[in-house]
């Protein structure tokens, strides 16, 4: 951050929206005034209690919410971010377990604050609210505060000596199949991650990055401070359903995402394409723009401005994370000339661990390891699938106040993901699934549900799915639930009835069987238009999703 901040003190590290009185304006942070704010919020926090400080965030993103959790590693503190999605009484759980004394939260949690500070909740001493209210301290105050301190001649902010390997941040995982665990992770960790991303993606201090995916979560955290390292302009959405009008809005040109969304974004540009009777002229577009390339001739985005327009125009880059993506949607986009890229990781490796470059782009997979990492794959079976092991400087830790946890994945400083993937002879790394996800037949085979998954929203009314075994006497049936678009489906079938519905599904159900091994075929199913449960990276909670079933 010091490095970013001397490199580019006039550069705009934030654009802010605030809207007062029907009016919309836009307020510019540049990378100097993210110092001065800082030093006063950093300078603040370390006058608040003599013990150690373990600083919780929970909010939105916004730029206080990277703000706290900067001037809270400044001062060598350890910052606790917490899903903002979390029910209240994980909120308080977490609180308690990570011995949180300082809170920083958005307005909406003043509830449960104020009942965990009537219960003297945990080791929590300060409640401090992001906005102005009449209940809580408020952020500015606390800034104020620490501007007066700094001025008086308090910089100990400045001078504070950073040990890089000690605890710096505890991260509680997303728990889609078990209860959280807090990840240890340290500035060495995360610093060591940004400097190996640095030599993978082309990021330019003239970019604008939208902060969409959450702060709390390692790809969200890591992923600003890879762009402000790099001097870019960062914004923030307005909502899932902004999504669109904010890229145009601010010309985002690098946007870093889940699947499902781009998957989304992929289907209403094949939609519009279909409605405007242009799938002829589409086609054509790409066989000549690839013939084109093989003499180096790029003119993809002149050719398919339309559709780059209605994302803002400016979108040159695209990075999926959190789970594969459909190879046919990230080979659409970069079809159309926006460079898209699939990257893999975990909260407990800062998260980085594999990528795909733009000059190292292969459909289905996750690229190579990122430079400093190492990748095996251990215990493969006959098809070379094996679980994914890895060591670097990126690695965790461990696992907080939970040493058997622990154990289980950190083994002579390799950590074993519990992922499933194999080789293919250019050392690109292709994931089969998550270990505890695989249905174990009796016959002995494997069924790697994500597979199945990935052939399944391939179908144009599914909005998600989950292939699950459903145990039936000692064996397990491939089943699947499927979450339909009911919009989608409203629109093009008119009047089909709920029966009619199912019977469509289960009809292309049978069509995709005939594609897969025997021992792959779905024989259950379950529709519903009800979304599933999922974490704040739109993973689904296999768990609970599988216990109501």
């Amino acid at each position: 951050m010091e490095n970013a901040i001397r490199k580019y003190p006039d550069n705009i590290a934030f654009k802010i929206k605030e809207k007062k009185d029907g009016k919309t304006k836009y307020i510019n942070i540049t990378y100097k005034k993210m110092q001065k704010d800082i030093f006063a919020l950093g300078t603040a926090i370390n006058c608040m209690t003599k013990k150690e400080k373990r600083v919780a965030i929970i909010g939105k993103n916004c730029y206080p919410w990277i703000l706290t959790y900067l001037s809270t590693i400044y001062g060598n503190n350890i910052v606790i971010p917490l899903d903002k999605g979390l029910p209240d009484e994980e909120i308080k759980d977490l609180i308690k377990r990570s011995k949180a004394n300082i809170i920083v939260f958005e307005d909406k949690y003043i509830g449960i604050m104020e009942q965990m500070q009537e219960e003297k909740w945990g080791d929590t001493e300060h409640f401090i609210c992001m906005e102005e209210n009449n209940k809580f301290k408020t952020l500015k105050q606390l800034m104020e505060m620490g501007k007066k301190e700094f001025k008086k001649g308090n910089k100990k902010i400045m001078s504070t000596k950073i040990d890089d390997k000690k605890m710096s941040s505890i991260i509680f995982t997303s728990g889609t199949t078990s209860l959280a665990k807090g990840v240890m992770l340290s500035q060495y960790n995360i610093a060591s991650n940004i400097n190996s991303l640095q030599k993978v993606i082309s990021i330019y201090d003239t970019d604008v990055n939208m902060a969409f995916l959450p702060f709390h979560h390692t790809f969200g955290s890591t992923g600003i401070m890879l762009f402000l390292s790099k001097g870019a302009i960062n914004v923030f959405c307005d909502g899932l359903r902004y999504i669109q009008s904010n890229l145009i809005e601010y010309k985002v040109s690098i946007f870093v995402c889940v699947p499902l969304l781009l998957e989304a974004m992929y289907k209403k540009i094949m939609q519009e394409i279909k409605k405007q009777n242009k799938e002829k002229i589409v086609k054509f577009g790409i066989k000549l723009s690839k013939f084109l390339l093989k003499f180096k001739i790029d003119i993809r985005r002149k050719l398919f401005k339309d559709i780059i327009n209605q994302l803002g125009g400016s979108i040159r880059y695209i990075v999926s994370g959190a789970s594969s993506i459909d190879k046919k949607v990230a080979e659409g986009f970069n079809n159309f000339g926006m460079t898209t890229v699939q990257g893999y990781g975990l909260t407990e490796t800062s998260p980085v661990l594999t990528a795909e470059t733009e000059r190292t782009i292969r459909y289905g997979s996750i690229g190579h390891p990122i430079p400093d990492v190492e990748i095996r794959i251990e215990n493969k079976n006959e098809e070379g699938i094996g679980e994914i092991v890895a060591k670097g400087p990126n690695v965790m830790l461990g696992y907080y106040e939970n040493e058997e946890e622990t154990n289980k994945v950190l083994k002579d400083g390799w950590f074993y993901t519990g992922d499933l993937a194999y080789e293919d002879k250019d050392g690109y790394i292709y994931i089969a699934g998550r270990k505890k996800n695989v249905i174990v037949l009796k016959n002995g085979k494997n069924v790697y549900p994500e597979e199945l998954e990935l052939l399944i929203n391939n179908l144009p009314y599914v909005s998600e799915s989950m292939v699950f075994g459903k145990e039936k006497d000692d064996d397990f049936i491939v089943s699947a639930k499927i979450v339909y678009n009911k919009e989608y489906v409203q629109e093009t079938y008119k009047d089909i009835s709920e029966e009619e519905l199912k019977e469509k599904i289960w009809n292309d159900i049978k069509e995709i069987n005939k594609r897969l091994t025997t021992y792959k075929h779905i024989k259950n199913l379950i529709i519903t238009d009800e979304p599933m449960v999922k974490t704040s990276t739109a993973k689904v909670k296999r768990y609970e999703e599988i216990k109501n079933t």
